[in-house]
């Protein structure tokens, strides 16, 4: 059999794994249930795509967004593999096409959404594939206390039934040690071996600023950071108005939610990947498996939703290692906002309280007054000796940061 080095060189052309790549791998490949906590820009899907590619049969890939499903299996075929995604809106008699092709076309990935498990006629078409290797990715997405809980994750425990000799693989860039624990129960991963890489960026400044004019204030570090750069947005409206602005005021933006149909969503896409546009102005429906290795500026125009949220989000800048900035701007009134709007969505009391003191603690990061970075990391359960020195992260440096953005 060959080595896993050798996968790795010949089809992505790298001569050495990152961080817990090769260990995660190792043990995957030891037929041992694997948790992998690495960070944004970690290289998660290696980690499961290279055993696969080990391994005789197919790997099943449950996946929960649409673009990130398009986006592995579009670099796969680039490589020469054999990948498809099983996605809503397919007929019946395409998805059995797509599930023959499966069984008989020698295809090595399937990616598909966890709502497609709860059909009883899915779960046996996958029954009857010679399955290598299940994938979870994005596996917070289990659990009631992360950042973006999605029922139907739960159902992918039946998986568990259907191959209990299988290997699991579940695979975050966001989990504290209770979505951890969560993820475990709920996948019912035997005794899993788990590899937690360090969530610090180094390479990545992160600050929090209180401004008044938002547009004129990103106009100034959009002009000083001409490169690659995403603006997050609380909602679609806003996606459409910041872009507006932005572009009359000279600058070469698009942007992305939810609501937009497919091809306007790649087109958007594509033009900002090409960087025919500097900006993308987007909703947090934008980002997951993203893989844009030079983005240097994510702006957050509000408080995020949550400190998982927005640590995601953030790490999309800076995936080829350079320095990278990230800002968080805000005013006074985004804090009303955000509960008025939380007060509103449900009515469900527990999903409320919930979702509230999740927000505090995103405004208590953003008004801490020690380290951000180590505010940050402390929250998802790494210990910091002490406050970072002079990494421009630290409340008191924030006025110099400021001008420093604004060249002042």
């Amino acid at each position: 059999m060959k080595e896993p080095l050798e996968i790795l060189k010949k089809y992505w052309g790298h001569n050495n794994f990152r961080p817990y790549q090769k260990e995660i791998i190792d043990s995957i490949l030891a037929g041992q249930d694997t948790l992998a906590l690495l960070p944004t820009g970690g290289g998660k899907s290696i980690c499961f795509q290279i055993p696969a590619l080990l391994q005789d049969g197919i790997c099943v890939v449950i996946s929960p967004l649409i673009a990130l499903m398009k986006d592995q299996v579009d670099n796969l075929a680039k490589r020469g593999i054999k990948a498809l995604s099983i996605t809503a809106g397919i007929s019946a008699n395409e998805l059995s096409d797509l599930f023959d092709n499966c069984q008989f076309g020698n295809y090595k990935f399937l990616y598909i959404s966890p709502e497609r498990l709860q059909s009883a006629w899915v779960l046996e078409r996958i029954k009857a594939l010679n399955v290598s290797l299940i994938a979870i990715d994005e596996a917070h997405c289990v659990s009631q206390w992360g950042h973006d809980f999605r029922p139907a994750f739960l159902k992918i425990a039946v998986l568990k039934e259907l191959f209990p000799t299988k290997t699991f693989v579940a695979l975050t860039a966001s989990a504290n040690a209770r979505v951890e624990q969560d993820i475990k129960n709920q996948l019912h991963l035997d005794s899993p071996t788990v590899f937690r890489q360090s969530f610090a960026r180094p390479n990545i400044s992160y600050n929090v600023l209180e401004v008044e004019d938002k547009i004129y204030n990103i106009s100034k570090i959009l002009k000083k950071y001409p490169d690659p750069t995403i603006i997050y947005v609380r909602n679609r409206k806003m996606c459409i108005d910041v872009s507006a602005q932005l572009k009359y005021l000279g600058f070469t933006a698009t942007y992305f939610h939810g609501g937009l149909k497919n091809r306007e969503k790649e087109k958007n896409m594509q033009s900002w990947m090409s960087e025919e546009s500097q900006v993308i102005v987007a909703t947090n429906a934008f980002g997951m498996g993203i893989d844009k290795a030079n983005v240097r500026t994510v702006i957050h125009m509000q408080y995020a939703e949550n400190i998982e949220s927005y640590y995601q989000e953030a790490g999309r800048a800076g995936r080829d290692g350079k320095a990278a900035e990230c800002l968080l701007l805000y005013d006074k009134g985004d804090v009303a906002i955000n509960t008025y709007l939380i007060g509103h969505d449900q009515p469900d009391l527990t999903w409320k309280d919930r979702e509230l003191k999740l927000l505090d603690k995103m405004v208590t990061y953003c008004n801490t007054s020690g380290c951000l970075r180590k505010y940050l990391l402390e929250y998802f359960g790494e210990r910091v000796a002490s406050n970072c020195n002079n990494c421009g992260n630290c409340s008191q440096n924030k006025e110099a940061t400021w001008r420093r953005f604004l060249k002042l």
